[in-house]
């Protein structure tokens, strides 16, 4: 796809690129001959060029207008994702902040310094954290967000929304499913451990449909989101053509790091009571239940669809694993 004059008038300003999708993204699009402004919290000896801005949250409004000068689009990743042990009211507060306070602090700044395009990397979790055979998430779905985290991502949403309305700032939220590439965090991190090591993992009775999406298709969706004409604004998916269950997102890993993996048949209302009584319930919901999303509308509008097939997305996560 050709990139648009927008997108040459000036650099792309993307956060969080320090992160897994922040890094990769930052190199598909200087691949593609763009100029990229790499924004992330700490200065990062791997991105040397990078503006370490701090907190965004708590930058200052001349700090933002500097960081977004001569800007064509944003793309915003920079967010907190993972709770901590703290009290519910004080976990709310931080990812307010974090994801709520700063998008609508770097929103008004892309507004004030004419940005033309807001990529917002949002999630799968602003619907909720499971769907019903046959029915996925899509655009039109109301938000029911079951976390603090989730109901941030939301609440980001809506005030981006407000704050870009009737501006000539387009804004898009991509909300996005579990990303698994090199580098992934949380719950992948955790799995591509357990599998590595030969634990014995009692997920063999489970049979669910989770969309993932992997790394490489994820920066591509980006890279659409910002050539498109016109620009797509809104609220899109994105996903990978095929859901994954859990016994068999398992194998592969399992098969890209070269092992095997003893998986054993446990019923899941036994899994379910387990998680409960071990304080895990949220974890082993996300690996016993479904989570589908429909990415047709954002193909609509793009013209992206998922090139880059789950097991080489693996293939690389193995690589980076073993390295």
């Amino acid at each position: 796809m050709a990139l648009s004059g927008a997108a040459t008038g000036g650099p792309v300003v993307v956060t969080g690129a320090a992160g897994c999708v922040g890094r990769a993204l930052v190199e598909r699009l200087r691949a593609a001959g763009r100029t990229v402004r790499a924004v992330v919290r700490e200065a990062d000896d791997a991105l040397p060029e990078a503006l370490a801005l701090g907190a965004l949250e708590s930058a200052t409004p001349e700090t933002l207008a500097g960081a977004l000068a001569g800007a064509s689009a944003v793309v915003h990743l920079a967010a907190r994702v993972h709770a901590t042990p703290l009290r519910a009211a004080e976990d709310e507060r931080a990812f307010r902040a974090a994801n709520v306070d700063a998008t609508a602090a770097l929103a008004r700044a892309a507004v004030a310094a004419g940005v033309g395009r807001f990529v917002f990397a949002s999630s799968a979790k602003v619907n909720g954290d499971a769907t019903r055979p046959g029915r996925p998430f899509g655009p039109h779905d109301a938000p029911a967000p079951r976390d603090a985290y989730g109901r941030s991502k939301r609440d980001a949403e809506a005030l981006l929304a407000d704050i870009t309305r009737g501006t000539p700032t387009i804004a898009l939220a991509l909300r996005i499913p579990l990303v698994i590439g090199p580098g992934a965090s949380g719950n992948v991190a955790r799995l591509v451990d357990a599998i590595a090591a030969g634990r014995t993992l009692p997920f063999a009775a489970v049979d669910n449909r989770r969309s993932v999406v992997g790394l490489a298709n994820l920066c591509d969706a980006i890279a659409a989101a910002l050539d498109a004409l016109p620009p797509p604004g809104g609220v899109h998916f994105v996903a990978d053509a095929v859901p994954v269950s859990t016994p068999g997102l398992i194998r592969a890993i399992a098969r890209s790091l070269g092992v095997s993996v003893p998986l054993a048949y446990a019923p899941v209302p036994l899994l379910k009571l387990a998680g409960m009584l071990l304080g895990r319930r949220e974890a082993i919901d996300r690996l016993t239940g479904s989570l589908e999303v429909d990415s047709s509308s954002f193909t609509a509008a793009t013209g992206w669809r998922p090139a880059h097939p789950l097991d080489g997305e693996l293939a690389r996560l193995a690589a980076a694993y073993e390295r």
